[in-house]
């Protein structure tokens, strides 16, 4: 008998599968309590909506570029900053991982049973990077709700023969909603959007209604995705801002700082060639990042792509296939996957996040390819068929362990428990994790309300920064060139310097120094210094951050 349908067996198992899942949502659950703490956190998804909570309505803050991105999520998060409760975005970005991991379950209890419906919930919920994510207050985790509802519900449209079309109608909302989360959805909309043509013309052989039904797909996604072009396309000309700079926003000049990214729209240069150049990594090494990504991931390394996964996705997605019952279902879900990895891979920067949607397509694979290869009719004794289930499960058991050594150290990295059991204050927790808190809690409590802050190499990481602030895509290096090039003119500098509109400057200072002295030589330096001194005091410095104020002319410092 397979071991899996072994009704001892597979009540255990089941009992199992649910402790370890409770386990997982009570640790994030704990982790969530605490203030917000991830880069892009502060940078954008919080930092954006709080200033247009501020401002009393939608800001446009031109020198921030994530500012033009689409943000249907991060619209979510302005109800708990409203409330001025900023850690329940992070529970609004669990849920949608949660809700991923649902319509996991619901597919696969439907096909095989409901084992299988608990082993999606967990290879999904309990790999790295969706851990990571459900602690954050990021989107990713609402970009894959929204792809991997779009996908499942057209394989509902194609399972009802093409009769059902709400299924068609609810899969082109998800998928406009999904382009409205991040840019990286337009590659699963160009996949579906010929799929959808593909698949219903080769199996009803009516090719103009194969059109019909995928036109109607990219105008519904088109329609729900439209608020975020037409407001981009008034502010800068080109609908897709930053995207494809040069080719359509038609009001501004081209940047010269290179290809422009589909999903971040930063400037990049070719893959292979920015690979060799930072890492030393060959033709090969870089071809085969997407197999890497399951295997080499750490968090916090942008040269191991940011993000960890786990080899479980890549190892058992291809025993699905050993068996052919939905074979059509397979098929589909590996091309989605291959298409997505290999077209946010090349066109972009490597980091894991940019391939999430793909994380709960393959979990499904991987849950199939397991149960095929438990439960599989090999022509085989039973010794030897037990003898290879029990290693096919003593596998996956390691692997997915994996997984949880990674949420006890993770766990271990951010300590919340103190802060959560009242033993630590919000401040020192943030100061644990935030090096820039405490320079930016003083500039909220030194300054006057009217002080506006240049941000010098910080990352943008302003949230808790209650005054006006800008910062720009060269983290403040091209500002400091600006003003190496200004403190030249000795008797004009002072008046440069009250031009630029500032009051103060928040540095991170062992950058800041670095800067300037690999960049210049130590005369230029040194006079530059000399000018700064002239006309600006170091208010408060603490770890390794300074706020600097400018000296308004006629008075001393």
């Amino acid at each position: 008998m397979p071991i899996i349908n072994n009704r001892i067996i597979r009540h255990l198992l089941t009992a199992m599968i649910c402790l370890a899942v409770l386990i997982l949502l009570i640790v994030e659950f704990i982790l969530n309590l605490t203030p917000p703490i991830s880069r892009d956190a502060l940078i954008h998804h919080l930092a954006i909506p709080k200033l247009w909570l501020k401002h009393g309505g939608f800001y446009e803050t031109t020198w921030s570029v994530f500012s033009y991105y689409p943000m249907n999520v991060d619209l979510l998060y302005i109800i708990p900053l409203h409330f001025n409760q900023d850690f329940m975005a992070k529970f609004i970005h669990m849920g949608f991982g949660i809700g991923t991991a649902l319509m996991i379950y619901n597919y696969l209890r439907n096909k095989i049973n409901r084992t299988a419906g608990l082993l999606g919930i967990l290879v999904f919920l309990s790999t790295p990077v969706v851990i990571r994510l459900s602690t954050q207050a990021y989107v990713d985790l609402g970009l894959a709700f929204f792809t991997t509802a779009a996908l499942l519900a057209f394989i509902r449209y194609r399972d009802s023969e093409f009769t059902q079309f709400k299924w068609l109608l609810l899969s082109s909302v998800a998928m406009g909603l999904a382009l409205g989360t991040k840019y990286n959805a337009l590659i699963a909309w160009f996949f579906l959007s010929v799929t959808i043509v593909f698949v219903y013309a080769n199996e009803t052989k009516e090719q103009w209604q194969a059109i019909k039904c995928g036109a109607i797909f990219f105008l519904v996604s088109l329609l729900i995705f439209s608020p975020w072009l037409i407001k981009n396309a008034i502010l800068t000309g080109n609908p897709l801002y930053p995207l494809f700079q040069g080719v359509l926003n038609i009001n501004t000049v081209a940047s010269e700082e290179g290809t422009y990214s589909i999903v971040s729209g930063g400037a990049i240069r070719g893959i292979f060639q920015y690979r060799e150049m930072m890492y030393g990594e060959s033709f090969w090494d870089t071809l085969l990042i997407p197999l890497r990504y399951f295997f080499q991931g750490q968090d916090h390394s942008h040269r191991f792509f940011d993000g960890v996964l786990n080899p479980v996705l890549i190892i058992f997605s291809p025993l699905a296939f050993m068996d052919k019952s939905f074979l059509r279902d397979k098929l589909l879900f590996i091309s989605f996957s291959v298409f997505f990895v290999l077209a946010a891979t090349f066109l972009d920067q490597t980091r894991i996040r940019y391939i999430l949607p793909v994380v709960p397509i393959l979990s499904i694979l991987a849950v199939m390819g397991l149960m095929h290869a438990v439960n599989g009719n090999v022509n085989v004794s039973n010794y030897i068929k037990n003898f290879f289930s029990f290693t096919v499960l003593l596998i996956f058991v390691f692997l997915i362990s994996q997984n949880f050594l990674y949420l006890k150290n993770y766990y271990q990295t951010i300590n919340p428990w103190n802060y959560v059991s009242g033993k630590e204050s919000k401040d020192a927790f943030l100061n644990r994790h935030v090096g820039s808190y405490a320079v930016m809690q003083y500039i909220n409590t030194h300054t006057p309300p009217d002080a506006r802050i240049k941000l010098i190499l910080v990352a943008g990481r302003a949230y808790y920064l209650d005054r006006e602030y800008e910062y720009d895509r060269s983290m403040g290096m091209a500002f400091i060139s600006d003003l190496v090039k200004a403190s030249r003119e000795e008797k004009t500098f002072p008046q440069y310097v009250q031009s630029l509109g500032f009051t103060h400057l928040l540095v991170r200072t062992d950058l800041y120094l670095k800067y300037l002295h690999d960049n210049y030589p130590q005369e230029t330096v040194n006079q530059f210094l000399r000018q700064m001194n002239r006309t600006t005091d170091i208010m408060y410095e603490a770890n390794g951050h300074a706020v600097i104020r400018f000296i308004p002319e006629g008075t001393s410092g």
